[in-house]
């Protein structure tokens, strides 16, 4: 099975292949598997399956593993592997999303945050604990995405979000440049890192929210073996139709 390769030529898809793609901006990971299908089909794979390992928010960037015919027998396994991510946080301002997808609905005081107090309360982070998703999520409440209950005006006090066990193993900070930090974090599969974001605000007196979030690694696989999805797309039309 070839894998993150950058050379297409004499594979049969239907035999497995994975495909590591850095996911653009603002692109959904369903959008992008809907994308390589259509491609595929294109190409002659009138009936092939095609599926992600690991959904990406579509502010989210970097490597997102789409698996390809026999290949998405590894899904569920993929998923289970360790994440590494690069993160942007902004102090002072929560938004209802935990990100930009919606607009600041609260601030707050930033100023007596030191470098040493943002130590400090990304070490009480790390570990094995439970963590709250979202409430703009896909997570399912009585068989409706949690996203669509927020849209319908539903709020956290309202609904009841089901806490996930999860185990961040480091979080590393990059850059202190307040009222913004850069982490970076190595977690554990259904790790949220836009709750992360609330919780640093949280842990330091403060709010917080995302405002931009990479993933750089899933599992073995990292950002230097990526496909730009064009780039995948191009090479998939150059494909010898069946």
């Amino acid at each position: 099975m070839t894998q993150g390769q950058f050379d297409l030529r004499g594979l049969n898809f239907e035999e497995g292949y994975i495909a590591v793609l850095d996911k653009p901006l603002e692109w959904t990971s369903t959008d992008v598997v809907r994308k390589i299908k259509f491609a595929l089909q294109k190409a002659g794979y009138k009936r092939i399956k095609v599926g992600h390992a690991g959904t990406l928010d579509p502010l989210a960037t970097g490597i997102l593993l789409v698996c390809i015919g026999r290949a998405t027998k590894m899904v569920e396994a993929l998923q289970a592997e360790e994440k590494e991510y690069v993160a942007d946080v902004m102090l002072g301002a929560t938004t209802p999303s935990y990100d930009l997808e919606h607009p600041v609905d609260r601030t707050y005081p930033y100023e007596h945050i030191t470098r040493e107090g943002v130590l400090e309360a990304l070490r009480t982070l790390e570990g094995k604990r439970l963590q709250t998703p979202p409430l703009f999520s896909a997570k399912k409440i009585d068989g409706m995405r949690a996203y669509e209950l927020a849209r319908a005006g539903e709020t956290t006090e309202t609904v009841e979000l089901r806490q996930a066990r999860i185990n961040i193993y480091e979080i590393e900070l990059l850059e202190y440049a307040l009222p913004r930090i850069r982490i970076r974090v190595r977690c554990s599969k259904g790790t949220y890192i836009r709750s992360l974001a609330r919780e640093i605000g949280e842990a330091l007196g403060s709010g917080a929210h995302l405002t931009s979030l990479r993933r750089t690694r899933s599992g073995g696989f990292t950002a230097e073996q990526a496909w730009q999805l064009e780039q995948f797309l191009e090479k998939l039309r150059q494909t010898e139709t069946k």
